[in-house]
């Protein structure tokens, strides 16, 4: 059986493949909804296979239950993790409210990881989310590119039932003061 490659492999390969700002298109428009789930297991296969390395990454059985298409929006907001292009940030902006956890959960890890202070504020609601998972990756969005006037809804979680959100808001707390280069009240 053949090993999978790490997500970050197939992203560049398609680069190589297709050219960087092609794959980027394209995973905006599955992150948007521009190309329909019914179109990426039909017509545009071809792209969700560039940007997943698999014709059915998902591993179900045809035909693929809409209820699944929201999967198609989470790879396509992980192919932001490894290439990037400016104007990607409207596209998450766009998404920030997905119906999806999954989707808001990489948006948030997006932020975090490039700093993205334009989509903080969108991903505030996520330190109430249900799922300590989504609470932590929006904890250290804020930690990455959030402002001072941000700093009171992550203490507000530091009492977190979760180990990991409670660890999260520590690190994140570090983070502003550090990047703000101001003590934390």
């Amino acid at each position: 059986m053949k090993e999978r490659e790490h997500p970050r492999e197939v992203v560049h390969a398609a680069c190589a493949a297709h050219g960087q700002d092609t794959v980027i298109d394209w995973a905006v428009a599955f992150l948007t909804g521009e190309i329909s789930g019914t179109a990426a297991f039909g017509a545009d296969l071809p792209k969700l296979v560039a940007i997943t390395g698999s014709a059915n990454p998902g591993g179900w059985t045809a035909p693929v239950d809409p209820a699944n298409y929201y999967w198609i929006r989470v790879w396509a907001a992980r192919v932001f993790l490894y290439v990037w292009r400016d104007d990607v940030v409207d596209a998450l902006l766009a998404v920030a409210d997905d119906p999806a956890w999954r989707v808001r959960e990489h948006v948030a890890r997006i932020t975090a990881q490039r700093e993205l202070g334009q989509l903080v504020d969108a991903l505030l609601p996520m330190l109430e989310h249900e799922l300590p998972r989504v609470r932590a990756a929006a904890v250290r969005a804020v930690g990455a590119a959030g402002e001072f006037e941000h700093v009171e809804a992550v203490e507000e979680l530091a009492g977190d039932p979760d180990l990991t959100v409670r660890a999260a808001v520590e690190r994140a707390l570090v983070k502003l003061s550090e990047r703000l280069d101001r003590p934390m009240p």
